[in-house]
């Protein structure tokens, strides 16, 4: 029985250590980081050393652990709302990346409680004092450099606590709805407004080639007239000098017009859609038309008589006349039998 126990006692103490290394001594002893990842070691509160990643040892009961530091890049965002220099609030949502430097663990760590907050104060700070000295659209078209002067601030004064700002991207910028539909009215407006002056000019120069082309069209016209006109009083003096040499000489310009008057007068009555003649409308004009026409006709009157009495005197001096006498035959003369082709005095004239 003693043999069995001093036997047993051995096995039961190895088996405490086993236990003890790989049970609750071993989570107290042995410890491991992650890859991109860092530990601080504190013994009885103190720093004493930053734990890197992979398989590490610590003292039971004397050296703590911090949770572990990233060294990753992180995004932090921070919506930001804020009033521009035309007193318009907008938010303004901005995005910051960083990443705690390796060698300046430590400083991370301990020299800020609250990293995040820290950084947040300084975009606050850096966006609205941008904002401030903008008016809203300046502030839409001042997007990076917002973006560049908040990174330059947070390189600046985040770099002595161990922070590398990577990258600082305002993402937006977002005013009141109704603020932003009365920029789209705007918007709209002015592009209806150049939708207009581009139609005004498309129908300028429209207007300007039709009027180019009527000109054009004009003065081929006026050419055209200017010929027709030059020919007609080509014409009319060739008929003038003809009337000249015929003898007709003082009445030919009359002669001329009431010839062209009659003409006129043969082209309307041959329209028969010309409904409308120009008459004189004074009293004056009218009257001296009338005289006209009565002139006209009592000359034509008198011209008729005078051929009529003409017409009559010729028969009374026809009349007047004895008649010739035929010339006598001699006895035993027989005219030669008229021909059917011959005139009717050709035999009288044989004898």
């Amino acid at each position: 029985m003693e043999v069995l126990i001093a036997i047993l006692i051995p096995i039961v103490i190895l088996i405490a250590i086993v236990f003890a290394l790989f049970g609750g001594l071993r989570s107290s002893i042995f410890f491991t980081v992650r890859t991109q990842e860092n530990v601080i070691v504190e013994s009885f509160g103190r720093f004493r050393r930053v734990a890197k990643p992979g398989l590490n040892m610590k003292v039971p009961f004397r050296d703590t652990l911090t949770p572990p530091i990233s060294l990753r890049i992180q995004q932090l965002e921070v919506n930001i709302e804020s009033k521009t220099k035309d007193n318009v609030f907008v938010t303004v949502p901005v995005a910051v990346q960083y990443v705690i430097r390796e060698e300046s663990v430590v400083d991370a760590y301990y020299r800020l409680s609250n990293p995040e907050a820290q950084i947040r104060s300084y975009v606050f700070d850096t966006v609205r004092s941008a904002l401030s000295t903008l008016e809203l659209d300046a502030a839409f078209e001042s997007k990076d450099d917002i973006a560049r002067g908040v990174e330059n601030t947070l390189s600046s004064q985040m770099a002595d606590f161990g922070f590398n700002i990577v990258n600082t991207l305002v993402t937006d910028i977002s005013p009141d709805p109704r603020v932003r539909d009365s920029m789209n009215s705007i918007n709209a407006a002015q592009r209806d407004r150049v939708a207009a002056q581009s139609l005004a000019e498309a129908d300028k120069i429209k207007r300007v080639t039709q009027a180019e082309a009527e000109a054009e069209s004009k003065r081929l016209q006026g050419e055209g007239v200017a010929a027709q006109r030059k020919a007609i009083a080509l014409g009319i003096a060739e008929q003038y000098e003809m009337l000249k040499r015929v003898g007709i000489e003082q009445s030919a310009e009359q002669l001329l017009l009431m010839t062209q008057y009659f003409d006129t007068m043969q082209d309307v009555a041959r329209n028969g859609r010309s409904n409308v003649l120009y008459l004189p409308s004074n009293p004056g004009s009218v009257s001296a038309m009338g005289d006209e026409i009565r002139n006209a006709m009592l000359q034509s009157q008198a011209a008729q008589k005078a051929d009529d009495d003409a017409d009559s005197a010729a028969t009374r001096l026809r009349r007047a006349q004895p008649k010739r006498q035929q010339p006598s035959q001699p006895e035993g003369y027989q005219a030669a039998p008229q021909q059917p082709w011959e005139h009717p005095s050709a035999g009288s004239d044989q004898g």
